[in-house]
C-alpha cells in the first residue's frame, strides 16, 4: 500500500489483537493486488438492540487506480457477527471479492457468453418433414420434424428464428433440440 493503514474503532475501546488481525487481513489484500493505495478500516460496535446481542459492524474502504471499493458490512441478523474476528472475515472476503472483480475488469478479463447455436428457416419441404435453417454466419443446417421440441411441425413457417444444439449427420450438420424462439430474440 502507497499510503499507512488507518484503522478506527468507533463505540468500543481499542484492541491491540483486533488491530492485528486487520493488519494480517490488509497485508493479504495487498499481496493480492500490489496497487492498492490507501486502506481504511472501521469497526464500531452499535448499542445493542433488545432481542439481539451487540453485532459489529466493519467497513472496509480501499483506494485503488481509477476508483474506490467500499465494504460494509452490517449484518442485521447474522449472530456470528457478534465475534469480532468473524465480522472482520467476513468484511475482508468480501473486500477481496470485489478486489478480484475490479482486477479482471482492468485486465479485460470479463465473462462473456456465447450465444446458443440459432438461426431462420428457409425452407421447409412439405410433405417430407424437414427443413433448412440458415445461421447468421451463412451455413446451412438440416432439420428434421422430430427435432423440435415444445412446438408444432406445420406451425413452422419460413423466416421463423430458431436456436439448436448442431451436432454432424450423414448428409452434414443438423439440427437437433430445435426450439421456436418466440418474442425473445438471441443476442450476439
Amino acid at each position: 500500500m502507497k499510503q499507512p493503514l488507518e484503522i478506527v474503532f468507533r463505540d468500543m475501546p481499542a484492541s491491540e489483537f483486533v488491530e492485528e488481525k486487520i493488519r494480517e487481513k490488509a497485508a493479504m489484500l495487498d499481496k493480492f493486488y500490489d496497487r492498492i493505495m490507501s486502506c481504511r478500516v472501521v469497526i464500531e460496535l452499535p448499542h445493542a438492540h433488545h432481542n439481539k446481542g451487540k453485532l459489529f459492524h466493519v467497513t472496509v474502504d480501499l483506494t485503488v487506480p481509477d476508483g474506490e471499493l467500499v465494504v460494509n458490512r452490517s449484518p442485521k441478523d447474522n449472530h456470528a457477527h457478534e465475534d469480532v474476528y468473524v465480522a472482520i472475515r467476513d468484511a475482508f472476503d468480501a473486500a477481496k471479492r470485489q478486489l478480484q472483480s475490479y482486477a479482471r475488469k482492468r485486465r479485460g478479463d470479463v465473462k462473456t457468453h456465447d450465444a446458443p447455436a440459432h438461426g431462420s428457416i428457409t425452407e421447409i419441404i412439405s410433405g417430407e418433414d424437414y427443413g433448412r435453417i440458415q445461421t447468421p454466419d451463412g451455413r446451412d443446417i438440416y432439420f428434421h420434424r422430430n427435432s423440435l421440441v415444445n412446438a408444432d411441425y406445420d406451425s413452422l413457417e419460413e423466416g421463423d428464428e430458431v436456436r439448436f444444439a448442431e451436432e454432424e449427420g450423414e448428409h452434414g450438420p443438423q439440427a437437433s433440440s430445435m426450439h421456436k424462439i418466440g418474442k425473445h430474440h438471441i443476442v450476439e
